[in-house]
């Protein structure tokens, strides 16, 4: 049942990332050659082992780092358009997906409104003096996944983000600049759309972050 679920797996990374849409039960189910139910026991257990997300209605709301549907950020391929699941995901996209060479990332200022875009390549960090904001600390992520990953999002500026935290009555998490979130990008979700995938544990995790500049307790798993 391992293989089969990681075969599960394997069908859903790969439509998506390919079509930017998600496939169904039945069109998985007769790809791999298995009953319908077996698939959605695969979903469950994919989902209990945080490879996804599945909402209320049975349907998969983030397969990181794509997402069905908007948590505030577009990513523009030369041939596919994706939902990012959040600012660090939506960078990632274009790391992962081997035949983009590179992708358009939009959002808005959650502040202000602006709208904002990069291009984002494989060769370096793009040009950008915005603010990008984590709410929610690393070692809660999971808590509510949903809320952490709509909670990460890039500002204008510090002022932005300032008046943004005053209106909504969140604290301050911890803020990056662009260069830095295109490094933490880059290599987070290497092998996603190969076999066998094993997500990092919590201490390979913080080195990872910790390699990137980015330690101390609210970066602790």
């Amino acid at each position: 049942m391992v293989e089969l679920y990681e075969g599960i797996r394997l069908f859903f990374y790969r439509e998506i990332a390919n079509t930017g849409r998600l496939p169904s039960v039945a069109d998985a189910a007769d790809t791999l050659g298995v009953p319908e139910e077996w698939v959605w026991d695969g979903l469950d257990n994919l989902a209990a082992d945080r490879h996804l997300v599945i909402d209320a209605n049975g349907t998969i709301v983030l397969a990181f780092p794509f997402a069905t549907r908007s948590f505030g950020f577009s990513v523009m391929g030369e041939r596919t358009l994706w939902w990012g699941s959040c600012a660090i995901d939506s960078f990632s996209i274009p790391h992962i997906v081997d035949k983009e060479p590179w992708a358009v990332v939009a959002t808005t200022c959650p502040a202000c409104g602006a709208a904002h875009s990069w291009l984002v390549d494989r060769t370096g960090p793009p040009a950008g003096d915005q603010v990008v904001h984590f709410l929610v600390p690393m070692a809660k992520l999971w808590d509510d996944v949903i809320f952490t990953c709509e909670n990460q999002r890039i500002f204008c500026s510090d002022r932005c983000l300032d008046d943004w935290l005053a209106r909504t009555g969140h604290e301050l998490g911890a803020t990056t600049d662009i260069a830095t979130l295109w490094r933490l990008a880059e290599h987070w979700y290497d092998g996603r759309l190969d076999t066998p995938y094993r997500r990092r544990d919590p201490v390979l995790a913080t080195k990872y972050f910790a390699a990137k500049g980015l330690s101390g307790e609210f970066w602790g798993l």
